[in-house]
């Protein structure tokens, strides 16, 4: 995952970003940049570190315009290093552009060795310069036109923010797979964000969200929405319900909060189990567990104590990294957790060893039974759209069954909430099929759209993270 934010037509735009990427700063914290105009040119500042490192008021100060995107980043396609941090911005033949990217494009390696065998230069690693490239060798007119002729030639999931001089550009994939929506600020100008818990902190009201396939165009007219793509069924990623979006975020007319609780209650009643005490593993477990603990009329308790100067373990990118970081971000309460039978709730099972190792806490402190309960369904697929699962050998839920799982992280009993009682828990607006509108492949095995197979060895360096 990453985060993406745009403000057009406020005199503080780059400040606006700034704070937009604080609230953002849970999907990505490898790198983070902003790219301001000032209507003549595009000045930039990205690096890696955390939003609160690198924009020092001085830096902010170099960043002057009434219009700015911004990207906070974790890699999915793309090494980890200074040189993918977004926004990307280059000179071409049409001026100065800048782009940032939530997604994942499933045939870049396709595309980058078609352009590079057709004399390209890359810079990066990272798939979305590959859409700079479509873009430069377009030969539509205007950058509204390039860009959609750019898209037209790449599959995957995309949100994207494009920023020239005097325009920026906003588009969402025709499957609106990854969360996109539009806000106004309360003073000036136009909002758009990776989440609507951005626009709360700089004073924006939603407006609505961006419509799969949509483009919006922000220009000295004002702002214009165009379709330039054919319609797709609408395909959200499931999982920023269960774990990546923030709770006080909505997707989709969903309230994140409401939709992780409503998955713990119903993982009550598809597993209930005697026991003392319902605790959360922090943060993203928590409105689940709030949700089982109501359900099953258990009381609910902070079993683990979670350090918030510690980053999310799942985006962590190194594998030791992440490891260290589980005893790192979490404590148990002893005082909680001796001498009864717990339930904790989580929101997935990936590895399982992170799992195993906070059971291990949690039995450390004295637990009498742990019994694991899981808001997801077993993780028995990679995503190629943009959220940083392993491949599929390194899942445990895609070659073990649940008795295994539950013999290996060291439970009582492991209960995980079924696909139908997740599709049930999130009711898109607008949707009434059976999938609900929602990509679910990394539950269920069934991709919206086809991966490309390797086609050339230059793909090695295009590795999904």
């Amino acid at each position: 995952m990453c985060g993406v934010i745009g403000i057009y037509g406020h005199p503080e735009a780059a400040n606006l970003a700034y704070l937009g990427l604080h609230a953002l700063q849970h999907r990505g914290q490898e790198s983070a940049g902003i790219v301001s105009s000032d209507g003549e040119h595009l000045r930039w500042v990205r690096e890696m570190g955390h939003v609160g490192e690198i924009f020092t008021q001085d830096r902010l100060r170099r960043l002057p315009g009434s219009f700015a995107i911004g990207h906070v980043r974790y890699s999915t396609t793309g090494d980890s290093a200074s040189k993918n941090a977004q926004p990307i911005a280059v000179d071409y033949s049409g001026g100065s552009l800048a782009i940032a990217h939530n997604g994942n494009l499933v045939n870049a390696a396709e595309l980058r060795a078609r352009l590079e065998d057709g004399g390209s230069i890359f810079q990066t690693t990272s798939d979305t310069e590959v859409i700079l490239h479509l873009i430069a060798r377009s030969r539509e007119g205007s950058l509204p036109d390039r860009v959609a002729d750019a898209l037209r030639a790449v599959r995957g999931a995309y949100s994207l923010a494009f920023l020239s001089e005097s325009m920026m550009i906003i588009v969402r994939d025709p499957m609106g797979i990854r969360p996109l929506s539009l806000g106004k600020h309360s003073k000036k100008g136009w909002v758009v964000a990776s989440e609507t818990c951005a626009f709360d902190l700089i004073e924006a009201s939603f407006v609505r969200d961006i419509e799969p396939g949509e483009m919006l165009i922000f220009d000295k007219d004002g702002m214009r929405r165009v379709f330039p793509f054919m319609t797709e069924k609408p395909y959200r990623c499931v999982f920023e319900w269960v774990y990546f979006a923030r709770p006080d975020s909505t997707i989709a007319g969903q309230s994140v909060y409401q939709a992780r609780e409503r998955m713990g209650r119903r993982l009550a009643v598809e597993y209930p189990v005697p026991a003392d005490v319902v605790i959360p593993v922090p943060d993203s477990g928590t409105a689940a567990a709030i949700g089982y603990a109501r359900e099953s009329g258990l009381p609910f308790g902070q079993g683990l104590m979670r350090s918030h100067y510690v980053g999310r373990t799942f985006i962590e990118p190194s594998e030791s990294i992440r490891h260290f970081g589980v005893k790192l971000k979490l404590s148990p309460v002893r005082e909680v957790l001796a001498g009864k039978r717990v339930v904790v709730v989580d929101d997935s099972i990936v590895r399982g060893t992170t799992s195993s190792k906070i059971i291990g806490m949690i039995r450390g402190a004295g637990a009498r039974e742990v019994h694991l309960r899981i808001s997801s369904p077993p993780t028995v697929g990679p995503c190629h759209y943009g959220i940083d699962t392993p491949d599929r050998d390194a899942l445990i839920a895609s070659a073990h069954t649940v008795e295994e799982i539950c013999r290996f992280v060291g439970a009582d009993s492991l209960g995980y909430l079924s696909l139908g009682g997740l599709r049930a828990s999130i009711d898109c607006v607008g949707s009434t099929d059976e999938h609900r509108g929602l990509c679910d492949g990394c539950f269920s095995n069934s991709y919206p759209i086809a991966v490309a197979p390797p086609v050339h060895s230059r793909q090695l360096r295009l590795i999904s993270a």
